[in-house]
Order: C-alpha cells, then sequence, then structure tokens
C-alpha cells in the first residue's frame, strides 16, 4: 500500500450456531448471470434440524481472550427465531449485509469493554458508517488504523463473502443488502507467492504497483476520485504476471513494466474492458484451488460501469491522462536519488 499509515484489513470468519449452517450461493454459477450482480454472491440460513440444540462456541474452548459475539462464554445459545430476525432480511432466509455489519459493531463493542482494562491503550471506531473500522490509540500518541470485516466462508474453498468493503472493486453497488461482495484476497496472495518462487530475486512486480497506486492516489487528491481504483492496479497487474516471463521482472526492468502497465489499464479504458482475474479466467493454474464454478463462469467486466455511467467514464479518462501527465515530476519528487558516488548500481525508483 502506497498510503500511510498503512491500513490493515482483517477478515473475521464466523459461523452461526447450532441447529444452523450457512448455504452459499454464487450468483456467477447462474446462466444467465443477472446484470451487476456476477461478482456477488449469496448466504442462506439454513435450519439444520428441529430439535438439536446448542452452541458451536461451547464444543470449543476459548482462550482467556476470545469471546463468542453472538452469546455470554456459558450463555444459552440465541434462539433460531431471534437469529432470524437480527440477521436476516425481513421475510427472507439470507442474510442481510448491512444487519450483520450492524450486529458486527455493536458485538465489538460490548466485547472490547469486558477486556478493555487488561490492555494500556484506547480502541474506538473511526467511522460510524463503516463497521469494524478501528483505531488503536498508544499512550505516546501513536495509533493504527484497521478494519476487521465480517466474512463467511464458501465451502472448503478460499473464496470469501464479505459483508463490506471501503469500495466495491466491481466499480457497481449490490443489487440488495442480501448480495454479499466476492472476495478473493487469499487466491490473490497465494498466486503472488507462487509466482513469487519462478521470479528473479528483487523482482519488480510489487514496486511496479506501488509506483502505479501512489500516482492514483496522488492524482485522487488533485483532481477527487474518480472511476480507477487500486483494485483496478492489481487486477492488470495480475493479468501481466500472467502473461510475461518470470525474467521479464528483473529489478532492472522496472521503467518498462511501469509503463507497460500504464498502457495496459489506458488500453482497457479505452476499450471500456478490463476482465476480473479469476471469475472465468481458465488461465489461472488448476492449481490454485479455485472452485469450479468460478472458472467456468462468464468473464466478469470490472469496467461495465463506464458502458453505461459516460460522466464517469470521461472524468476517468480525463483523470488518468493528467495522471500520466503529473507521473515523470512525481516519481523524480519522492524517489529515492542514487549519490554520485554510487553511479554504478542499477537504478530503481523507490517511492517513499
Amino acid at each position: 500500500q502506497a498510503d500511510k499509515p498503512l491500513l490493515c484489513r482483517l477478515f473475521v470468519p464466523f459461523v452461526p450456531p447450532e441447529p444452523y449452517h450457512f448455504r452459499p450461493e454464487l450468483c456467477c454459477a447462474r446462466r444467465p448471470v443477472p446484470l451487476g450482480r456476477q461478482g456477488y454472491g449469496r448466504i442462506e440460513v439454513v435450519r439444520a434440524t428441529e430439535d438439536a440444540r446448542g452452541c458451536v462456541c461451547g464444543k470449543t474452548t476459548l482462550g482467556e481472550d476470545m469471546l463468542c459475539l453472538l452469546h455470554g462464554r456459558n450463555g444459552p445459545a440465541l434462539p433460531g427465531s431471534e437469529l432470524e430476525t437480527l440477521l436476516c432480511a425481513g421475510g427472507s432466509p439470507y442474510l442481510d449485509a448491512l444487519r450483520v455489519m450492524t450486529w458486527f459493531q455493536t458485538a465489538l463493542t460490548r466485547a472490547w469493554h469486558r477486556i478493555a482494562h487488561k490492555y494500556e491503550f484506547d480502541l474506538a471506531f473511526s467511522q460510524l458508517d463503516s463497521p469494524g473500522s478501528l483505531k488503536i490509540r498508544f499512550r505516546s500518541g501513536k495509533f493504527m488504523p484497521f478494519n476487521l470485516i465480517p466474512v463467511i466462508q464458501c465451502g472448503d474453498s478460499d473464496l470469501y463473502f464479505v459483508s463490506h468493503l471501503p469500495a466495491e472493486p466491481s466499480g457497481e453497488t449490490p443489487a440488495s443488502s442480501t448480495d454479499w461482495l466476492l472476495s478473493f484476497a487469499v487466491y490473490e496472495r497465494h498466486f503472488l507467492r507462487m509466482t513469487s518462487k519462478a521470479l528473479p530475486e528483487g523482482a519488480c512486480h510489487l514496486s511496479c504497483l506501488q509506483i502505479a497506486s501512489f500516482l492514483l492516489s496522488k492524482q485522487s487528491r488533485l483532481t477527487g476520485p474518480s472511476g480507477l481504483g487500486s483494485y483496478h492496479l492489481k487486477t492488470a497487474l495480475l493479468h501481466l504476471l500472467l502473461s510475461r516471463r518470470p525474467a521479464d521482472w528483473k529489478a532492472s526492468q522496472l521503467d518498462a513494466r511501469l509503463h507497460e502497465l500504464l498502457r495496459f489499464l489506458e488500453k482497457s479504458l479505452l476499450e471500456k474492458k478490463l476482465h476480473h482475474f479469476f471469475i472465468g479466467n481458465r488461465k489461472v493454474p488448476e492449481g490454485m484451488g479455485l472452485p469450479e464454478a468460478i472458472r467456468r463462469a462468464e468473464p466478469l467486466n470490472l469496467f461495465r460501469p463506464f458502458v453505461l455511467q459516460r460522466s464517469l467514464y470521461r472524468k476517468t479518462v480525463d483523470s488518468f491522462y493528467e495522471m500520466l501527465r503529473n507521473a515523470p515530476v512525481l516519481i523524480s519528487e519522492y524517489s529515492l536519488h542514487i549519490p554520485a558516488d554510487h553511479a554504478s548500481l542499477p537504478h530503481k525508483a523507490v517511492v517513499l
């Protein structure tokens, strides 16, 4: 991440109390896929058996600071009717993302009040409209922001349904509160780790992404946010990593790869087409373990909103070209300059 301070996003998977379980549904597994819902899914709350009782939390040994967010350490399981009323959309068996976020924020607040006396720092919600957006403030005056995001695992895969993200990667908003965004963050990490093993030492791929993110962040502060986000930059880099030879990512090739990344984004903007890296991409190695429904899905165009929103598209294109014009000055101003007595060292821009 180019911006400071570093913002960590932590996924918090959760499961329902017995006798319930979650049944995930991938919208991209349908034919045809509803427009605007390819990157989303729904979670149905299903009662396993009517006479089963108990709580999944009671079957595990909770640590000293591990608290159940659904009920007390020794309290009874939340009755089924209350669970459905609390977390599901009205008259629907599907989890409501907005209700889950509200419940999650309340549960976090109560949990923190029970253990706050053990720690020498304060914990506060930094954004009331973003549940799980927290800030730790130490006695020294330093602070650390982070997001705790409630998620639900899709089966036994590394795909997660995410209740809330600051910006939707698809550029669109969900059709309803029962639509949960699909997160491929774990798969992205696996892919980068797998790719890095074949790359030369000191490969420039991450520096390339950091510089592009830095330029986009600076441009957004100058002209305001546009339809281009950091997720689009990461998607473009993943596509290039898959199509380029490992030897093309040597440290000395940073300038060439950065130019290529920006050209790739320019071409994608002009064509209004940037495919999601995982959904419907048959080139992704099978060893990644993607759900088959994701591999066989129709490709998801992340730039589809530009087809429907002409004013957003024009603003994004204008902002992108201004970013390209400002790039040389910004890179020169914020880069580490090599001293004259070390001129023989290979030049590599490092964003501060």
